[in-house]
């Protein structure tokens, strides 16, 4: 095959996950259904904590960023799949491909930053609790993710520029359900070394970095948890961060689990199954971990929908973040 610049004609073909018609009803429905939970689910989560002024704190203020920006992650993929599966086509246009790898590196960026950003707000909240309010002032809350989307988007910007600089053989098709950058470069008839430099040099600086920063945060705050002398205000330091502590979990485990499986494999059909995890699973499970283990979220969700709200009991001690 011979290579060549694309041009606004060319088209790739994703492949998905399975060439059996009679699977493709099932796995329409399945994504559907998620897709739609997920979007409701954090729509909800945002509107909820808008209305209720006693969530208008930095936890929250974070917590309905992340919301927004999870929506718009599985945006970035699941519409269009579910498109090409509806319609029997597997065609995404050369633009198309570059708009979907530019929009689905800001969103995975803004969730690894804001998922730092929310650690060092557990550890201010749990370390320094008496000056929590005067540290995490509007002023910085709205400067950490104005910092976290200025970083997301030159990211993006410079991953999608670097894919315009190469050159595409004739026939395009990526194992895949979306146009993952690292397959894009795997097709590249040009050199890519570049390429590769500069996405791993990314991967460590701002995935390998925001996590160094969530455990350094979280041994901060484990240190302080085992300065409490009983058991019961141990527990119900932990419990304030049981939620992020999940979330963050369930995203890092999830993305190291598709990229070693992947290596472990090498199968692009094993890393496209396993990438439905971050990009669609972890988006859906977000709202349920928050709502489920956070008694305030329970309250405004009763309160948004008119039903009445839970008896709380009065206990002294720290006060429950997500």
């Amino acid at each position: 095959m011979e290579p060549g610049n694309l041009t606004g004609d060319s088209e790739f073909l994703l492949l998905g996950f399975s060439e059996e018609l009679e699977l493709q009803p099932l796995v329409f429905g399945l994504f559907l259904s998620m897709y739609l939970i997920t979007v409701f689910g954090n729509l909800l989560l945002i509107l909820a904590v808008s209305s209720d002024s006693h969530l208008h704190t930095p936890m929250y203020f974070f917590l309905t960023n992340l919301s927004f920006v999870d929506i718009c992650f599985t945006s970035t993929t699941v519409p269009k799949m579910l498109w090409n599966i509806q319609t029997q086509s597997k065609v995404i246009t050369y633009e198309g491909c570059i708009s979907q790898i530019y929009f689905f590196i800001l969103f995975a960026g803004l969730d690894v930053l804001l998922l730092t950003v929310m650690a060092y707000d557990r550890f201010v909240a749990i370390c320094h609790p008496l000056h929590y309010m005067v540290i995490m002032n509007p002023q910085l809350c709205g400067q950490l993710v104005l910092m976290s989307w200025i970083i997301s988007i030159l990211h993006s910007l410079l991953e999608s520029l670097m894919v315009l600089r190469l050159s595409f053989c004739t026939k395009l098709e990526i194992p895949h359900f979306f146009c993952e950058l690292n397959q894009m470069i795997q097709l590249a008839c040009s050199d890519t070394f570049l390429n590769n430099m500069v996405m791993y040099f990314a991967a460590v600086l701002l995935a390998g970095g925001p996590f160094v920063g969530i455990l350094f945060s979280y041994s901060k705050i484990v240190s302080s948890i085992h300065r409490i002398s009983s058991a019961q205000g141990k527990y119900k330091a932990f419990s304030t961060c049981a939620s992020h502590l999940s979330v963050v979990s369930l995203f890092y485990c999830t993305i190291l689990g598709v990229y070693l499986s992947s290596a472990a494999t090498q199968s692009s059909h094993s890393s496209a199954v396993a990438s439905v995890m971050y990009t669609v699973v972890t988006p859906l499970m977000n709202p349920f971990i928050y709502s489920l283990r956070n008694r305030d979220i329970k309250e405004a969700l009763m309160r948004f929908s008119g039903m009445p709200a839970l008896k709380r009991p009065i206990v002294l001690g720290l006060k429950k973040c997500p």
